[in-house]
């Protein structure tokens, strides 16, 4: 074998693959596939051509991983073929933010490598294939030549074994496909359960819920029950759903054996969503046992799509090992279908607007989260005054009084004038808007207890102003 491939190596061959290439893709195109292979039969008579599509394996992907090894073979040039062609490609940066200028990197079109996995050496040749000028997926094809496909074969089957698993990403079904996003998975890792204000009991029994599902799957098989469970998350918008499921993303991950999340955005795809809903079971099967997100259920679960979601989720079809979670803000518009039967969705949790207490343990968050900053005062006190006056907002209107408070109070620090609708004029202290603590006059000289009021009630009058218009919504469909 390596002699063979040294003695093409040394000759240069006589670049006659390149010309093909270059020749077939400078005049009308019919099959770069055949061409090419064609080509290399011509070039190498003595070597087995193994050809494989890039969709689902980068064999240089999984070399620069660490697998395996490849070098750039330099064919030699002549008029008609250069030895390689390659895009140089500007990637900008995620986030202008950060002041990174991007960077530059390399897409192949044509070129030659020697390719070492374990014992064994390849001639590779990565080509792209695209045969028109449409926009679709790239048609990138590896041509390997060995003296053994049966190396050949295994090392497919490792690249390919190796690609579709998740490193250190989550699965994200998004315009009718899915993708990688490690994006998702750096977030999750900085979501935890400390940081989610919920009633203690609710808590350890979502937990334990999930825990005890993923620990019992022997239990599951001894009771001759489906190994498979469906919750149901559901109240007012912001109070804690989606960082509850981010949370156990995280708790799941961390594992002995970690659980893959796949996280549903749509059921949108090419050929109609129940193709889509289709292919989001088939990963979930596949990757099983797995956690199964459908945020918004609501939105994603219509009358044209709800049967074959039913049939998906407890048809024929073995689902077991999947965990499956599916959030919303209003439950009342769920099919009973999904919300009523339990072996569908087995259990619902609601997550309500926050009481006193935990209105009180989420300021207590914030005390926290603010201990470090100088110019804030921040006295236990204030915690039970904030939840106080907070009666009927959901967290995220907490957290909305909180940052507009802090933003004034940073432009207020820096000589700014806040020209935003956080700071209206008129709105003091004696101003019957704001409402009243009955500790007041004991806070007034905090900053912070000055403008979280004022925040608070200009939030409390969109939320009036936002329930009037509800009800005159309301009262007009029924006209």
């Amino acid at each position: 074998m390596d002699r063979q491939l040294r003695a093409n190596d040394a000759s240069q061959a006589s670049n006659e693959t390149a010309s093909a290439f270059f020749h077939h893709s400078s005049a009308k195109r019919v099959n770069t596939d055949a061409t090419i292979a064609k080509a290399l039969r011509a070039e190498y008579p003595d070597l087995q051509l193994v050809v494989v599509p890039s969709l689902g394996i980068d064999l240089l992907g999984y070399a620069s991983a660490g697998h395996a090894s490849f070098t750039l073979i330099d064919q030699g040039s002549h008029e008609e073929a250069p030895s390689s062609l390659t895009w140089k490609v500007y990637r900008p940066p995620g986030r202008r933010i950060d002041h990174n200028p991007g960077s530059l990197v390399h897409e192949i079109l044509f070129a030659k490598f020697l390719y070492k996995w374990q014992s064994a050496e390849f001639i590779l040749y990565l080509v792209d294939g695209r045969d028109g000028t449409g926009f679709y997926p790239a048609a990138r094809n590896h041509y390997l030549l060995t003296t053994d496909t049966a190396k050949a074969d295994s090392l497919i089957l490792a690249a390919g074994q190796w690609g579709s698993e998740l490193h250190e990403e989550v699965w994200v079904w998004d315009s009718g496909m899915w993708r990688k996003s490690a994006e998702l998975y750096q977030s999750i890792q900085k979501s935890s359960w400390d940081a989610v204000i919920l009633d203690e009991r609710m808590k350890k029994a979502i937990i334990a819920d999930h825990q005890s599902f993923f620990d019992s799957r022997d239990t599951y098989a001894r009771l001759k029950v489906p190994w498979k469970r469906g919750l149901i998350y559901h109240g007012p918008p912001g109070n804690g759903k989606t960082i509850s499921i981010k949370a156990m993303m995280h708790t799941l991950y961390d594992r002995k054996d970690p659980v893959p999340t796949l996280y549903v955005r749509s059921f949108s795809s090419f050929a109609g969503p129940e193709y889509g809903i289709s292919q989001i079971f088939l990963k979930a099967r596949q990757f099983a046992p797995c956690y199964l997100i459908f945020e918004d259920l609501d939105s994603l679960v219509t009358d044209s799509v709800r049967s074959y979601f039913l049939n998906e989720i407890d048809g024929l079809q073995s689902n077991d090992g999947i965990f499956i979670v599916g959030s919303t803000n209003h439950l009342e518009r769920l099919d009973p279908g999904i919300a009523k039967r339990p072996s569908r969705f087995d259990r619902k949790y609601y997550f309500p607007d926050p009481d006193m207490e935990q209105r009180i343990a989420y300021c207590r968050f914030w005390q926290r989260k603010l201990a470090d900053n100088k110019d804030i005062e921040f006295p236990d006190k204030l915690c039970p005054a904030i939840a106080g006056i907070t009666d009927g907002f959901s967290f995220a209107y907490i957290q909305e009084a909180f940052v507009a408070a802090l933003i004034v109070i940073a432009r207020d620090s820096n000589g700014l004038v806040a020209l935003s609708p956080t700071h209206h004029d008129g709105l003091e202290d004696g101003w019957v808007g704001i409402p009243k603590f009955e500790d007041d006059d004991d806070l007034d000289g905090l900053v912070l207890w000055v403008e979280i009021k004022k925040q608070v009630a200009i939030l409390r009058e969109g939320m009036e102003e936002e329930r009037a218009r509800a009800q005159v919504r309301n009262e007009l469909s029924f006209i």
